[in-house]
């Protein structure tokens, strides 16, 4: 995985834009796999990791009443998570992710559940996932997932 955020880092530079993440199922782990290659101060701006409901509004901008219409699992949370992140540390892309990780449900949500969502100039994706193992393997496969995706847009 360490080659994914080293193309990642590799193809914003080339681009010469930067990334901020979003973090909540991941706590994290997708900025640690970016700050592991050397230069990523070069395109990381910054990271929030916004675990509780509360951090999801007070940090990233996200409103309550959107977290309880939605769910804290949900395409539209994770969607102003990244636009909270882009917003607040100034990148040009934003990565966001939240889920359940298990071993139970987290707020009507399976473990194993997931959205991943993308935010750049002029471009929004999201994705949902579905994985299963243990915890750390359902982090790890998120963590996977939200840089595949990442690099597939880069690419695009």
């Amino acid at each position: 995985m360490s080659d994914l955020a080293a193309t990642v880092i590799d193809l914003l530079r080339k681009r010469s834009e930067s990334i901020s993440c979003a973090e909540s199922i991941t706590g994290g782990a997708i900025t640690s796999k970016l700050v592991s290659v050397a230069g990523a101060s070069d395109v990381l701006v910054g990271s929030i990791v916004a675990y509780s409901k509360e951090m999801k509004i007070s940090q990233l901008g996200l409103s309550a009443e959107l977290i309880d219409d939605k769910g804290l699992v949900s395409k539209e949370v994770a969607i102003e998570m990244a636009k909270g992140a882009r917003q607040r540390l100034g990148s040009n892309w934003a990565i966001s992710s939240t889920g359940s990780a298990g071993p139970t449900a987290l707020d009507g949500s399976s473990p194993g559940e997931i959205w991943i969502a993308i935010l750049g100039p002029d471009r929004q994706e999201s994705v949902k996932l579905s994985l299963n193992g243990a915890r750390q393997e359902v982090i790890n496969g998120a963590v996977e997932s939200a840089l595949t995706l990442l690099e597939r847009i880069l690419r695009s």
